[in-house]
């Protein structure tokens, strides 16, 4: 017995001295089971070996110490968290192939660790079920990348479950993952393909799925349906009310009618040109010298597309929480701005026409003498109920945190407070898909680096709510902006044309585009490979191309940042706490002045 024991404790010495070896860091703690753990170190926990007989829990502590003691020696977290796709499936997916490099280039040189994880991994299926449909894609997915990376071989059984999913593997992925293999030691470049490859794959985020299955989550069940009938309902009586107090923390279940969906998507296929179109865009702001060194890998993407409905709820929730802070504030501005707005919208009437309304006050008149024809009334028009408003909001790193909390809460109330006046609000927000180039560097790369590439980065334009979509529709969506790991890069310029762009689309009378940014443009992919003002110049030319081309309203609120120098029409603030006041208080300007109104200072 007392052997036994001294045998335990011997392992669980040799364990902890390897992984200090293995990670090459000292200031690592191994626990096993239960046992006490210091917080403020790195931790690796390991199973519980309660059974000193059962040899498959020494082979499993010693592949799971293996692994992620190579994990912490290879593998850079802020590398590893940019380059992360959304959703949950999409980070196991991810998190498996990480573990994979870093298991590989281990094995490469340290003797014993690729037995070690190869022993363990094939018990590992062996105890599980892989045909149930939580386990089929990761598990079917671990296993293609384990056979092509780390050459370990499958049993014939093995063969047989995977083998639907090694074919479909093979057809789309096996040039990528040849690609992988001679990419492991450089962690960016292996991120963001394989971030890219896995972004191409038909995932549904409620559950893994076979890459042929449908997702067949948008069912919803009845109860569902006759609660958004009676919000329907109570909509139309808030129409012509004053936000209350504690309208900041709403309902989230809310679908529109299907004309709401089919304008939305519309709307984003609009924005969505083709290359050509795109750059011909370039030239009509006059700026010939910017360039995109390529734009395959740019997205237009709405928001609910980058996350899955549970996960957008949570963030809702989160941005709800921080708006409960704010919700007195805000509301008092936004009702400000909503009385002057429903002020000059009192309703005025042109009466005795031929067609219109039918006037009831007038329907005592026939009642008495039949000969006598039906009223007819029309509201009478006003200039600033055919309004667009867009906010475009800056979704670089640098908002992270209380900036674009803020952001996300004011465009939020605007939102709602302008859609009761009957001015269409839409709103944007743009980024970068990776840091440090992504995708488009790795093809300028690839092909020998040619001088003066341009643009060397992925776009990122988000739809948070399009100028048609209700703002009960869209509003879970303004929690997106809080989602760790999409604030990235800010390339002003292009982000500033595709609103444009996407403005002069619409119908309306009268345009107003809000920008909303804390610092000069920034991506230091395309910084480090052109002249250090490439994107400043850019964004300067196509603000003064709209300023003096366009009918669109331009206004910029810089936070911490003064934008006067790139917009005319511009106003700094130093606490991002002012932005909402300054954002109500300026639109109120803009709708009780003439248009064109004079320099802000």
């Amino acid at each position: 017995m007392e052997k036994k024991e001294e045998f335990l404790e011997n392992f669980k010495t040799a364990i902890i001295s390897t992984v200090k070896s293995i990670s090459n860091s000292s200031n690592i703690q191994v626990v096993f089971g239960n046992e006490d753990q210091d917080k403020k170190k790195l931790t690796i926990k390991l199973p519980e070996l309660e059974n000193k007989n059962n040899k498959i829990n020494y082979i499993k502590a010693r592949a799971i110490a293996d692994s992620e003691a190579l994990k912490i020696r290879y593998s850079n977290e802020k590398i590893l968290k940019a380059y992360e796709p959304q959703g949950s499936v999409r980070k196991k997916l991810y998190s498996i192939a990480e573990k994979i490099r870093c298991e590989k280039i281990g094995s490469l040189k340290f003797m014993g660790i690729k037995e070690n994880i190869r022993k363990y991994y094939h018990q590992y299926l062996e105890n599980i079920d892989v045909n149930k449909k939580e386990n089929r894609l990761s598990d079917a997915f671990e296993n293609y990348l384990r056979v092509n990376i780390l050459d370990q071989k499958n049993d014939k059984n093995l063969e047989k479950i995977f083998k639907p999913y090694k074919k479909d593997f093979d057809l789309k992925y096996k040039n990528k993952i040849i690609k992988l293999n001679e990419i492991l030691k450089d962690q960016e470049k292996f991120n963001a393909l394989i971030s890219n490859l896995i972004s191409e794959m038909n995932i549904s985020e409620n559950i893994d799925q076979s890459p042929t299955n449908q997702d067949d989550s948008s069912k919803q069940s009845n109860d569902t349906k006759l609660e958004e009938n009676e919000k329907k309902a109570k909509d139309k009586q808030e129409k012509n009310e004053e936000i209350p107090v504690d309208s900041g923390v709403p309902d989230i279940n809310y679908d529109e009618s299907k004309a709401d969906s089919e304008a939305e998507a519309v709307e984003l296929e609009a924005a969505s040109n083709s290359t050509d179109q795109k750059r011909k865009s370039f030239k009509e702001f006059g700026d010939k010298k910017y360039k995109a060194y390529t734009e395959e890998f740019d997205e237009v993407i709405k928001a609910e597309n980058l996350e899955n409905e549970a996960e957008l709820n949570r963030l809702r929730q989160t941005l709800d929480q921080q708006l409960l802070q704010l919700k007195n504030f805000i509301s008092k501005l936004a009702n400000k701005l909503q009385r002057k707005l429903l002020a000059k919208q009192k309703r005025s009437w042109d009466f005795d026409l031929e067609e219109g309304l039918l006037d009831t006050s007038k329907l005592t008149r026939v009642i008495i003498d039949p000969f006598n024809s039906l009223s007819f009334k029309k509201e009478k028009d006003f200039e600033f109920k055919d309004t667009l408003v867009t906010i475009l909001i800056d979704n670089s790193g640098s908002m992270r945190g209380k900036p674009i909390s803020v952001a996300a809460i004011c465009a939020d109330i605007l939102s709602r407070t302008l859609e009761r006046c009957s001015v269409k609000v839409e709103i944007l927000g743009f980024t970068t898909k990776h840091w440090k180039g992504g995708l488009s560097r790795e093809k300028w790369t690839n092909n020998n680096k040619p001088a003066l590439p341009g643009r060397l980065n992925d776009l990122r334009h988000i739809i948070y709510k399009s100028a048609d979509t209700p703002w009960r529709q869209a509003k879970k969506n303004m929690g997106l902006m809080l989602k760790e790991g999409l604030l990235k890069e800010n390339i002003d310029g292009e982000a500033l044309k595709w609103a444009h762009n996407k403005m002069s689309k619409r119908k309306e009378e009268r345009k107003i585009l809000m920008v909303i940014s804390d610092g000069a443009p920034v991506d230091d992919s395309t910084l480090s490979s052109n002249s250090s003002n490439y994107l400043e110049k850019n964004l300067k030319n196509v603000v003064k191309w709209i300023e003096q081309n366009s009918n669109i309203e331009l206004l910029a609120i810089g936070i911490g940042h003064d934008v006067t120098r790139y917009y005319k029409k511009a106003i700094r603030i130093a606490d991002v706490q002012d932005l909402g006041d300054v954002m109500i208080n300026q639109l109120t300007d803009l709708f009780t002045e003439k248009k064109n109104s004079t320099t802000i200072h």
